[in-house]
């Protein structure tokens, strides 16, 4: 039963297809993201894989072109952990793409030991949270502008053992891989709702996903989590399974007004009191902006 527990998941079962549609997964060289990326483009969908590191992202593009025939799928350079990364490829972005429809913020940074971004944001809410967030902000004119469009925000149940600690936001005081993961995830959950009461009536929908316990290199920082993960692979979920909820949210027909909300398994989840804390939401919107350097109307 133990097994049966871990490994239940929702497929999506949505066979909505998306011909003519632009589609933007970060961290899609790998993983869930890659996954992800190759369902969207089996249903005909433009994708954009925006990645750190091109060359991997590449090699998932060329892959997602040999498994899916006709696959329009393209890369673009982008580091989370640098805020003129992120505006440079907006920038060119906006440029040289006219639309874009689906936004599946999916890249992510698990128990790394205590780094700094290029910003001096701590690395996990710097790029999991803060980096994504001046993603969406520099890019929602044009979802705006596309809508009907949709925000995909991968979180994890991981918030549920989150708080934010705005006495100590970036963890110089005191440092735990684990706990700095669990605020990030927590930042996330928050960061969808807060910003799901600011797009009412723009015909842009934001959802937050926890994608399920997943065999993933996300954990190559965590000597430990990697055994663990080692010992219950048989447990845990693919990435192809892991994607199923990302998949979902992104294309299901039943969500084209569902907004502010949180998924696991292909259906509604459960949502930790604090993330749920409208007053903690408003603070930490505030809060980013401020770090970020925005304002967002």
């Amino acid at each position: 039963t133990m097994l049966l527990v871990l490994r239940r998941g929702g497929i999506c079962r949505s066979k909505a297809r998306l011909d003519g549609k632009t589609v933007l997964i970060t961290g899609a060289n790998t993983g869930i993201g890659k996954e992800t990326a190759l369902d969207l483009a089996g249903r005909g969908a433009r994708i954009i894989l925006a990645c750190r590191d091109v060359e991997k992202g590449e090699e998932a593009a060329t892959e997602i072109r040999t498994r899916v025939g006709g696959a329009k799928v393209e890369v673009r350079e982008l580091d989370l952990a640098d805020t003129c990364s992120i505006r440079a490829f907006a920038q060119k972005f906006l440029r040289e793409v006219n639309s874009l429809h689906i936004l599946i913020n999916n890249a992510g940074v698990m128990m790394c030991p205590y780094t700094k971004t290029a910003d001096g944001f701590e690395m996990h809410l710097g790029v999991n949270h803060l980096g994504h967030l001046l993603l969406t902000y520099l890019l929602i004119g044009l979802l705006k502008r596309s809508a009907p469009a949709r925000i995909v925000v991968v979180s994890s149940l991981a918030h549920n053992f989150g708080w934010i600690r705005f006495h100590d936001l970036m963890s110089q005081g005191s440092y735990h891989s684990g706990l700095a993961y669990c605020q990030s995830k927590l930042a996330n959950v928050l960061f969808a709702r807060e910003l799901a009461h600011r797009l009412k009536g723009s015909n842009v929908t934001v959802n937050s996903v926890h994608p399920g316990t997943v065999c993933t290199d996300l954990v190559r920082h965590s000597t430990i989590m990697s055994l663990v993960f080692t010992f219950f692979t048989m447990f845990l979920k693919t990435p192809r399974e892991g994607a199923q909820t990302s998949i979902y949210c992104a294309v299901a027909e039943e969500l084209d007004t569902v907004s502010g909300k949180h998924f696991s398994d292909c259906s509604p989840a459960f949502v930790a009191p604090q993330g749920r804390n409208e007053v903690t939401g408003q603070k930490l919107w505030d809060i980013s902006c401020e770090l970020l350097g925005i304002e967002w109307d």
